[in-house]
């Protein structure tokens, strides 16, 4: 069997935020039940079984939200001990977690410390720009809480990136964000495009990232981290990596970029199973861990369907000169699908702009690399 990567939503859609750009709460609206609750013990151990039963190598738990601390640091200690307890093939087995570092703590950090928890934490700039989308749910400031709980991850010495979601707002100020992140010493970053809700027409909401503020964001985000890395100041963004990863020969590590869906085994705290995490909606339901095993949800039919879908790519697509390093992009920013047929990405327009502005230099950055190696 292939090595598993499962994200795992253990509160559902329930949190201590109120995120006016929230994807993920927009998605549950849509599902005939909105939270399946806080995920049970139960529920964990048997996929914690299954998922070692299954794969081979290496299994990777990351665990999601809604909050994904809401469930408190009890249930993360008895994942250590279901994974010590069933990893008979003894596989390499990994575990990240993506929070909004509300509840962090010294406990929780000596934790992630000590169990080496590759944590993922929501930061959107400086404290104008974070907490203009990211308050609580008394629609207060976040953003000290969210720089505490940094500090004890620095502390503890705990593996960290920054995930940022670009809003419309904030595209139009990458140099203080970058800048600002570049002050805090954050050396890895992951810029998130706002995504507008399924059922929204793109571009109509206060928050809502247009095509043209999103080109002014990758480019003016591109100028000063080129600079840097002429510099030798190396600052890893995931987008730019995983384009000198793909002219460099190699496949992209981002899903989005790869030009098809895979199976992601989105499990939500019920146990409930689904493609990707842009679509755990009632239609895309594969089936219960309780119930049925990875092997038959990977080859149900809702599972073949969702990847089958992601191959249908546009002649104009196709055809275009910088198809073999944008692939299509994400099947999230190409709906709606019409007649089995994606719509053209969203954001296409931003990423012809961008490589034609920054192509030759991201040539030169592949090229070094490939020297050096």
């Amino acid at each position: 069997m292939p090595p598993l990567s499962l994200l795992i939503k253990p509160s559902s859609s329930e949190c201590n935020s109120k995120c006016k750009y929230c994807f993920y709460n927009s998605i549950s609206e849509l599902r005939n039940e909105k939270s399946y609750g806080l995920m049970s013990l139960k529920t964990l151990e048997i996929i914690v079984e299954k998922a070692l039963t299954y794969s081979d190598y290496e299994c990777t738990f990351m665990f999601q939200g809604g909050e994904p601390t809401l469930v408190g640091l009890e249930f993360y200690e008895k994942l250590i001990e279901f994974q010590n307890k069933y990893n008979n093939k003894n596989i390499k087995v990994y575990n990240a977690i993506q929070t909004n570092g509300i509840n962090i703590n010294e406990q929780w950090a000596m934790f992630f410390h000590e169990h080496n928890f590759l944590v993922g934490i929501s930061l959107d700039g400086p404290k104008e720009i974070h907490d203009r989308n990211r308050m609580n749910l008394a629609e207060k400031s976040t953003f000290n809480q969210v720089m505490k709980a940094i500090g004890l991850l620095d502390k503890y010495q705990v593996e960290y990136n920054i995930l940022s979601v670009i809003s419309g707002y904030a595209a139009k100020h990458a140099q203080k964000i970058y800048s600002f992140f570049k002050r805090q010493n954050f050396k890895y970053l992951q810029f998130i495009p706002c995504l507008d809700p399924l059922d929204e027409v793109p571009g109509t909401l206060d928050h809502s990232l247009t095509p043209e503020n999103y080109t002014i964001f990758l480019k003016e985000s591109f100028d000063q981290w080129y600079r840097d890395i002429m510099k030798g100041e190396i600052i890893s963004i995931r987008y730019f990596d995983n384009l000198l990863a793909v002219l460099l020969g190699h496949s992209p590590e981002a899903c989005g970029m790869s030009g098809k869906c895979s199976c992601q085994f989105v499990t939500e705290a019920n146990g409930n199973i689904y493609p990707c995490d842009f679509y755990v909606t009632d239609n895309w339901y594969l089936g219960n861990i309780a119930k049925h095993d990875f092997e038959e949800i990977k080859n149900s039919q809702n599972s073949k369907k969702f990847i089958e879908e992601s191959y249908n790519i546009g002649k104009e697509c196709r055809d275009c000169k910088w198809f073999n390093l944008c692939r299509g992009g994400c099947k999230r920013y190409k709906e709606p699908m019409v007649d089995n047929q994606p719509s053209e990405n969203y954001f296409c327009t931003s990423y012809k702009e961008f490589f034609d502005y920054a192509y030759d230099r991201l040539y030169k950055i592949a090229s070094m690399i490939s020297q050096r190696q």
